[in-house]
């Protein structure tokens, strides 16, 4: 597959220069098909692992797992109380993780993130230097609780971290280990004094996943649980090195055409500046998601295809996928909150005016 992409040299003249773009070969062999049955294998021994303390929740812990197998970032919104810290912690000892917790409040300072330069004296010479202490960030698995509870200057820290793996202080990079993710929660309720995140860092969030209260029959197990001698270790069942591989076991799973044409129609008509995008957009979407949005609904869509147990994406998937990959890239107009309607009511619409049937989600 090649593309043209066009450089630009001097003020008038310009030139193009071929990229050829290589595309690792498609799930075929039967390596490759014992790499996937093994991924599914995996997940559903972390599924097991993390049920022993946490009850129900099984999208959100769904939802998880294809984002750590996505390479990407999640942002959790609930009220306290649902057990999300709990739920990150599970997943992180399920995968023999480093983790660490930040608990962001309005005084945190972004070195208290990604690490300061500290005066160490020698004690034998008496000779000082600065040494790099590193930051909560350097870890495999970070929790930024109520990560809207700080100011977008602390928020901001998190951002080369997330995008690049690597975190740069005074002049100097260092890389993160791999593999590394950032799952990040803020509280739906109490937003005085909350410093709502910058579009550029929601974007930077593979999902917003929305976590929701148990129900009855969960909630009662819950109590049994919590207020008696009940206690469950969580045993690692997969390590790092697994996890890296299974994600480039992800990125080989083939796209076919037809559901990449679906994606990308969709995800541009809700864009209110696109030619050809319907009425009902104009008025009720004030800005429409990037590309970055197709990218990772792809992304995620192969990952939950292989824990379906299929080496191919459907419709399925995608449709499955698009709230809580474009919930957190699409703002609403005045007049659609006026009218209170939501984002996850814009998707829906979307989706069925591009499968001309109310969307089928797994």
């Amino acid at each position: 597959m090649t593309i043209i992409a066009r450089s630009l040299t001097g003020r008038f003249t310009s030139t193009f220069t071929r990229i050829t773009l290589v595309q690792p070969p498609p799930i075929e062999s039967q390596d490759d098909l014992q790499a996937a049955k093994e991924l599914v294998d995996a997940c559903e021994r972390i599924r097991q692992q993390v049920s022993r303390v946490v009850v129900g929740q099984d999208e959100v812990i769904e939802q998880l797992l294809i984002a750590i197998l996505s390479r990407g970032h999640c942002l959790l919104e609930g009220v306290p109380g649902l057990a999300k810290t709990l739920m990150v912690r599970s997943l992180a000892e399920s995968m023999d993780l480093t983790f660490k917790r930040i608990q962001f409040t309005p005084d945190l300072m972004p070195g208290d993130i990604t690490g300061t330069d500290i005066i160490q004296e020698d004690p034998q010479t008496g000779h000082r230097q600065f040494i790099f202490e590193k930051g909560p960030v350097f870890t495999q698995m970070l929790l930024a609780d109520e990560i809207n509870r700080t100011p977008p200057k602390t928020q901001a820290a998190l951002l080369e971290a997330m995008q690049e793996h690597e975190v740069t202080a005074a002049g100097k990079t260092y890389r993160l280990d791999e593999p590394f993710f950032v799952l990040a929660t803020q509280n739906p309720i109490e937003q005085e004094g909350t410093y709502p995140l910058p579009e550029a860092q929601r974007d930077r969030f593979l999902f917003h996943v929305v976590v929701e209260y148990p129900s009855r029959d969960q909630e009662a197990e819950i109590v049994d649980r919590t207020t008696s001698t009940f206690n469950s270790a969580i045993e690692p069942v997969v390590t790092g090195e697994e996890i890296i591989r299974f994600q480039r076991t992800v990125r080989r799973v083939p796209l076919p055409p037809h559901v990449k044409d679906w994606v990308l129609d969709a995800v541009r008509s809700v864009r209110p500046k696109e030619a050809d995008c319907r009425p009902w957009v104009r008025e009720l979407v004030e800005w429409g998601p990037g590309p970055r949005a197709s990218q990772q609904l792809v992304l995620a869509a192969k990952s939950r295809a292989l824990l379906k147990g299929r080496t191919h994406v459907t419709l399925d998937d995608v449709q499955a996928l698009a709230h809580p990959v474009l919930r957190h890239r699409i703002v609403p107009t005045f007049a659609a909150e006026a009218d209170g309607i939501t984002v996850d009511d814009l998707i829906t619409r979307m989706i069925r005016d591009h499968a001309g049937a109310p969307a089928k989600v797994l």
